[in-house]
């Protein structure tokens, strides 16, 4: 049976949302090093139990992790671990290459840590927002958090493409 491109995209996006929560990730990352049980993980996690079992679902759920019978309690490990530690790597490449600016994306990104409000609203703007912001501010300079800190960039000609330079 043929998957149209739509389907396609749709199954990877679904793929993608399994690793889409901090907590998923240090599961998996965990699970690359071997086998571990729910306590285990809740020990080296500091998560309840609920959380990790929630997630081990999650992740058994999108095929990338399986379990088996222990006693009364049941081990969990990868199900593709070389390729899904090929997937981590990649992405770990493909952040050293943006400079982290996935962690400036409106929608996605990380929460702004700023105590002035002004900055806080200037974050969570949309794209029209910050060209906007970008013409009123002529030359001056727009801050914005971001994933090591808080960074500027000279508005106007640096622009969003600036914001990855890590400046």
């Amino acid at each position: 049976m043929a998957i149209n491109e739509a389907e396609a995209l749709a199954v990877a996006g679904c793929l993608f949302h399994g690793f889409s929560d901090g907590s998923r990730l240090a599961i998996v990352r965990h699970l690359a090093l071997g086998e571990h049980r729910v306590v285990d993980l809740t020990e080296h996690l500091g998560l309840a139990q609920s959380t990790v079992s929630k997630h081990l679902a999650c992740l058994r759920d999108c095929g990338l992790v399986e379990s088996r019978p222990q006693g009364r309690a049941s081990l969990f490990r990868l199900t593709h671990p070389e390729a899904t530690m090929d997937l981590l790597s990649a992405a770990e490449r493909l952040l050293s290459l943006t400079g982290d600016a996935v962690a400036l994306c409106p929608i996605y990104g990380l929460p702004n840590e700023s105590p002035d409000p002004s900055e806080q609203q200037t974050a969570k703007a949309g794209p029209s927002e910050w060209r906007a912001a970008e013409a009123s501010a002529s030359g001056r300079e727009v801050a914005k958090a971001g994933a090591s800190g808080r960074q500027s960039v000279k508005a106007g000609a640096a622009g969003r493409r600036g914001l990855r330079a890590g400046g």
